[in-house]
């Protein structure tokens, strides 16, 4: 498998890519190729004053590099310019990269935010799976906020197509992966109107494929809010990561994902990872 890390040369960018548990992690899924990335802004240019980035751009790609390798992995540099968000998914196209990675807080001596509205049109747009790795505020020297990427794992569903297809991604997540837990939020409209099969009968046929793999987990069946009950499960079981898919519809014509996606995104304590549907050829 082929990962694509974004990096924007600053702390959280630092502590993202070179946690010696997280690539641990990316490692059991099947990872063994990195794509290091970082995008020079059109706006910026190595003249500008105040602005080294040459030789900010060799120190930390070499230094991400040597950590990276020293990982165990293999590792392919890209330097581009342009934006962000654009050419992330353009070399995760080119690369086909199985998942993308981008730490969650982050601003680069040029003024360049890999979270905030980049990781928002990323989370829009990404092409490929989207992992937010979420890293600490307000500190300038800032950690990841949790460790070990999948080992307990918050599953979000409508039971759409793309909920479906997120659900998939636990047959390489599982290698990483020792706790579940899997969620469905009803609305005051899907009241009376299942076709046979409850929510809680489709999540207990999910956690069956899980505990056959051995993996510890449990259900809930919440009303109200999507987005808000998702993050209400996340607090209270602290996963590592929130698995959901995006631009999901159910059969009942309800939005889950989406805008819900988006939310957790930006509002989830940890980590999200963002299965988008496929693209269309």
């Amino acid at each position: 498998m082929r990962a694509l890390c974004a990096t924007d040369l600053s702390a959280a960018s630092e502590a993202a890519i070179e946690n010696e548990t997280c690539l641990e992690c990316l490692g059991r899924i099947g990872v063994d190729t990195i794509h290091l990335v970082t995008v020079v802004p059109a706006n910026v240019h190595s003249g500008m004053p105040g602005v080294n980035f040459k030789q900010r751009r060799r120190q930390g790609m070499n230094q991400y590099r040597q950590v990276i390798e020293a990982a165990g992995f293999d590792v392919e540099t890209h330097v581009v310019r342009g934006t962000p968000y654009r050419r992330i998914n353009g070399i995760a196209e080119t690369v086909h990269a199985n998942l993308s990675v981008v730490g969650s807080r982050g601003q680069s001596p040029l003024e360049n935010r890999v979270i905030g509205s980049t990781a928002r049109n990323l989370a829009r747009t990404t092409v490929v799976p989207l992992l937010v790795n979420r890293v600490e505020r307000a500190t300038d020297d800032p950690d990841v906020l949790r460790e070990h990427l999948f080992q307990r794992i918050l599953f979000a569903t409508d039971f759409s197509e793309n909920a479906d297809r997120a659900f998939d991604a636990f047959s390489y997540l599982r290698h990483a992966t020792e706790e579940a837990t899997l969620v469905h939020v009803r609305s005051p409209k899907d009241e009376g109107v299942d076709a046979g099969v409850t929510p809680r009968e489709q999540l207990a046929d999910h956690a069956s494929t899980l505990e056959n793999w051995d993996i510890d987990t449990r259900i809930e069946v919440r009303q109200g809010d999507p987005a808000n009950e998702i993050l209400s499960v996340e607090a209270e079981v602290t996963p590592s990561t929130i698995l959901v898919g995006s631009k999901g519809r159910s059969r009942i014509r309800r939005l889950l994902l989406g805008s819900v996606s988006e939310d957790v995104v930006a509002q989830a304590t940890g980590n999200v990872f963002l299965v988008p549907p496929p693209r269309a050829v």
